[in-house]
């Protein structure tokens, strides 16, 4: 193929491998617990990062990774003890987060409006060797988290009350969620961006839990969602001269479409299926009880 002679396209494929395999992997947890917006939020503050990368004249990555896990922190934090300002307090967070990375990057020497597109909707064809090395690494510890702990990150994810009655330790899983949510956002920032990284952590989910009824299968289809996107999504890229990241994201919102409409007929094919297995399941009664079955009482 064409696409496999070019250096930057192999890199690009790769990444976006990775991508998809780890956003689904976390975006499982994050929609179970209706927290789907989190990644989200989560690439606004890793803006400051990016722009705290280009001003001090080190790696983006590395800079949106440490802003971004500190963000998820303060976003637990919030969630734990700001019951009653704790929407306003995340907003503030996120929009403080966008406007201190827009204002980073022009007060760097190396920074542009360019490079600051190219963070915030994906560029995976500029993805270097040096990037690569970073993506290896982060993603990793994301898989090595969501796959080692899977038992235990969904028994919170499912029922925080029960699973502290079993004595997980609670605070400190939701806390490793949100930090594996940020490492994730920066993992994918230069394949779909930070505008749209949490849509490739969310719409995989979605789509596999439409056809699937079990946390293991969720998670294989999500997955395997994933990887079908992006890998699609960066090929159609190059072809067609088109974003990367925009064309990864609608992807994913037609198969989550295709998967909505064959939702349906799975559901009254099981129902039939359900139907079929009951009538073979009868219960037999007992006849009625024989005169000597009686117990009488003697006088």
């Amino acid at each position: 193929m064409e696409i496999l002679n070019y250096a930057f396209m192999q890199r690009a494929l790769i990444a976006a491998l990775i991508v998809g395999v780890t956003a689904p992997a976390i975006g499982i947890y994050l929609v179970q617990r209706r927290q789907a917006l989190m990644g989200d939020g989560i690439g606004h503050v890793a803006l400051t990062g990016v722009g705290l990368g280009f001003l001090l004249n080190t790696s983006p990555i590395w800079a949106a990774t440490a802003v971004a896990i500190a963000g998820s922190v303060v976003m637990e934090l919030i969630r734990w003890y700001g019951k009653t300002r704790g929407d306003l307090a995340l907003a503030m967070l996120f929009y403080g987060g966008m406007a201190g990375g827009v204002m980073l990057m022009n007060l760097s020497d190396a920074g542009s409006n360019a490079n600051l597109g190219t963070y915030l909707f994906g560029s995976i064809t500029t993805v270097s060797p040096q990037d690569m090395t970073t993506i290896y690494v982060l993603a990793a510890l994301v898989l090595a988290i969501t796959i080692g702990l899977r038992r235990q990150l969904f028994a919170v994810c499912q029922d925080e009350e029960f699973a502290r009655v079993t004595g997980l330790p609670v605070r400190l899983l939701n806390l490793l969620v949100a930090v594996t949510a940020a490492v994730t956002v920066t993992v994918a920032m230069r394949v779909v961006g930070l505008l749209l990284v949490s849509a490739l952590m969310v719409i995989p989910v979605a789509a596999a839990q439409q056809i699937s009824r079990s946390f293991a299968v969720t998670f294989s289809v999500a997955v395997a969602i994933g990887v079908a996107v992006t890998l699609t999504g960066t090929t159609t890229s190059y072809y067609v001269d088109v974003p990367s990241g925009a064309t990864i994201v609608l992807f994913a919102i037609g198969l989550f479409v295709i998967f909505t409409g064959l939702a349906a007929p799975l559901a009254k094919k099981r129902a039939r299926a359900a139907a079929e297995a009951s009538k073979g399941c009868t219960l037999e009664v007992p006849g009625g009880r024989s005169a000597t079955d009686d117990v009488s009482v003697a006088g």
